[in-house]
């Protein structure tokens, strides 16, 4: 899994901080972070544009919803989400390579987890298809 590619669109106020940990070594993954000012600005087009340049998995991780900074930005998100897994599973790409995470700014080992779960993820579902499309 060595060419794995894994972006995540992180908030600044809470899920950030957790990622500075990075994944634990026993995870064979990169994940390539992009900071969000809240996650409920999370764009679609942002979403859409990771895998088309590459990305095998996407997810977005924000504060938990009760807990947001923003009120409901962690709820913007996750509908957000639900509209392009939509358009990822009409296209060909499968909307299960979309998703959401609700992490707290306190709770590093989180971010951990969130990097085996894609690995896990990946495991399962193997490259993204677009990237068969281009070769």
């Amino acid at each position: 899994m060595s060419d794995v590619k894994v972006v995540g669109f992180v908030c600044r106020m809470c899920a950030l901080i957790s990622s500075d940990l990075g994944p634990p070594a026993d995870v064979n993954i990169t994940i390539e972070t992009v900071e969000l000012p809240c996650a409920g600005k999370v764009d679609g087009r942002l979403l859409l544009e990771a895998f088309e340049k590459g990305a095998d998995a996407v997810f977005v991780a924000g504060c938990p919803e009760h807990e947001c900074m923003n009120v409901k930005g962690s709820s913007r998100a996750r509908k957000r989400l639900e509209h392009i897994k939509e358009i990822l599973d009409q296209v060909g790409v499968g909307g299960e390579r979309l998703v959401m995470y609700n992490v707290s700014g306190t709770h590093g080992p989180r971010f951990a987890q969130i990097a085996r779960d894609m690995a896990g993820l990946l495991e399962k579902l193997g490259p993204s298809p677009l990237k068969a499309r281009k070769a």
